[in-house]
C-alpha cells in the first residue's frame, strides 16, 4: 500500500550525484577530443593505420562520453505523468547504446586489421613517432579510466561504470597497439595488424558484455538471489507479517524496485493492515538503500496456489451487498424485525465468516435472539457461502462486546 508521494527519488534529489556525473563525463569529453585529433594526426603523418584506428576509438568515446550527457540531464529529470517511475531507464538505453557502439567499433576494427593482413608488403614503413604517441594515449587513457570508475563506483551508477570501462579498453588497446608498432619499427610488420586485431576482440568483447547487461535490465530481470533473499527476510521480519509471498524485484539503473504480498492475521481491521504494509515498506526503504520504492499487498491468506497468478477467490461467492440480502434472509431478520447494527464480512479459505452486531434492545429479547441462534445452527451446515455466523452485542458506536456467541 504506497504512498504516491513516496513513490519516487528523483535525481534532483540528489545534486552531488549529477554534479559528480557531469564533471566526470566533462573530464572525459576533454581527454578524448584531444586524444582523437591527436592520434589521428600522429597516424596519418606516420603511416601507423593502427594509431589511426586507436584515434577512431577515442572518437567513439567522445561519442559514448556525449550520450552520457544526454542521458544523464534526461534521467535527472522527477517523474510526471508520462512517466510515474521516473526517467531512470534513460540511464539504461544509453548503456545499451554505448555497447551496441563498442560491438560496432571492434567489428569495424577487426575488418580493417583482417584486411591489413593480407596486404603486408603493400604496407608503409611506420614513423617512430607513432610509438610515443601511443605510449602518451596509453597513460592517458588509464588514467582517465582509473578516475572514472572511483566516480562510478561512488554513485553506484551502472552507465558510468560502462564508460569507465570504455576508458580502460581504450588503454588495453593502446597497449596493445604500442607493442604491435614497436614491432613493426624492428622489422616485424605483421605486429600492427596483429595488434589491431587483438584490439577489436576486446572492444568487440565489452561491448557484447554492456549489450547484454543492459537488456536483461531493460526486461526487468530479477535480482541474485542473495539480494532478493535479503529483502525477503526484512519483510518476514516485521511485526505483523505472518507470511510472504510473490516477492518481485527489478532494476531501474542503480536503483531497486520491488513488489510483494504480505499476509497478516485475518481478522484485524484494514487500518491496522495498512499499518503493518508501511512498516514493512519503511523497513525496506531504510535497509537497502538501493531500493527505490516497494510495494506491499496485504492479504488475508496464502491466495496464490503454485503456478498462478491473481486472487483465487471464487467466481460464485457474492458481492458484499448480496451477501448481506442472503445473510438476513436465512436468519429470517426481516420477518423479526431486526437489524443488523454492523456487519463484518472475512473472507477465507473460499467461504465468508460473519461477525454481526445487535442492539441491546435485541439482545435482551429472549424469543428473537433464540431464534436467531436456532436459524444460524440450521443454516450454517449447508449454506453455500457462509462457514461461521457470530452473533455480539454492540453496546456503543465505537465499542463492541463479545460474548461467547459464535458456530
Amino acid at each position: 500500500m504506497p504512498h504516491k508521494d513516496h513513490l519516487l527519488l528523483p535525481e534532483t534529489s540528489d545534486p552531488t550525484r549529477y554534479r559528480e556525473s557531469q564533471k566526470v563525463t566533462w573530464v572525459s569529453i576533454l581527454v578524448n577530443m584531444v586524444l582523437t585529433v591527436a592520434q589521428i594526426s600522429i597516424g596519418l603523418f606516420a603511416h601507423a593505420q593502427s594509431l589511426v584506428a586507436d584515434g577512431f576509438h577515442s572518437l567513439s568515446d567522445l561519442i559514448a562520453d556525449l550520450m552520457v550527457l544526454l542521458a544523464n540531464y534526461h534521467s535527472r529529470h522527477p517523474a510526471d505523468e508520462s512517466h510515474p517511475y521516473g526517467h531512470h531507464r534513460i540511464e539504461t538505453a544509453a548503456s545499451l547504446a554505448l555497447g551496441l557502439l563498442l560491438a560496432g567499433t571492434g567489428a569495424a576494427i577487426l575488418w580493417s586489421a583482417a584486411v591489413r593482413l593480407q596486404h603486408l608488403d603493400e604496407l608503409p614503413n611506420v614513423a617512430p613517432i607513432a610509438l610515443w604517441a601511443a605510449l602518451a594515449a596509453l597513460a592517458a587513457k588509464e588514467g582517465l579510466f582509473r578516475y572514472m570508475l572511483a566516480v562510478a563506483e561512488r554513485l553506484r551508477s551502472p552507465m558510468l561504470v560502462a564508460n569507465a570501462w570504455h576508458a580502460r579498453s581504450d588503454a588495453a588497446s593502446s597497449l596493445v597497439v604500442a607493442a604491435g608498432l614497436g614491432g613493426s619499427l624492428l622489422g616485424y610488420r605483421f605486429l600492427d595488424p596483429v595488434a589491431a586485431i587483438l584490439v577489436g576482440f576486446m572492444i568487440l568483447r565489452m561491448g557484447l558484455k554492456f549489450t547484454y547487461e543492459s537488456m536483461r535490465e531493460l526486461v526487468d530481470t530479477a535480482l541474485s538471489d542473495e539480494e532478493v533473499e535479503r529483502i525477503r527476510t526484512t519483510l518476514r521480519e516485521t511485526h505483523g507479517v505472518l507470511g510472504l509471498h510473490e516477492l518481485r524485484t527489478r532494476r531501474m539503473a542503480h536503483q531497486v524496485l520491488a513488489d510483494a504480498h504480505i499476509q497478516v492475521d485475518a481478522r484485524i481491521s484494514v487500518s491496522e493492515g495498512h499499518r503493518i504494509a508501511e512498516t514493512a515498506r519503511r523497513r525496506v526503504l531504510g535497509e537497502h538503500p538501493e531500493v527505490l520504492d516497494v510495494l506491499v499487498h496485504v492479504d488475508a491468506e496464502e491466495d496464490l496456489p503454485p503456478g498462478t497468478r491473481g486472487a483465487a477467490l471464487p467466481e460464485e461467492l457474492p458481492e458484499r451487498t448480496a451477501l448481506l440480502e442472503h445473510l438476513r434472509r436465512i436468519l429470517d431478520a426481516d420477518a423479526l424485525n431486526v437489524n443488523f447494527e454492523r456487519v463484518l464480512l472475512h473472507y477465507l479459505n473460499n467461504r465468508v465468516e460473519a461477525e454481526i452486531f445487535l442492539a441491546r434492545e435485541i439482545w435482551d429479547d429472549t424469543v428473537r435472539l433464540t431464534h436467531l441462534e436456532q436459524r444460524r445452527s440450521e443454516c450454517l451446515a449447508s449454506d453455500p457461502y457462509f462457514s461461521a455466523i457470530s452473533l455480539s452485542l454492540r453496546i456503543a458506536p465505537n465499542q463492541c462486546e463479545y460474548p461467547n456467541r459464535a458456530s
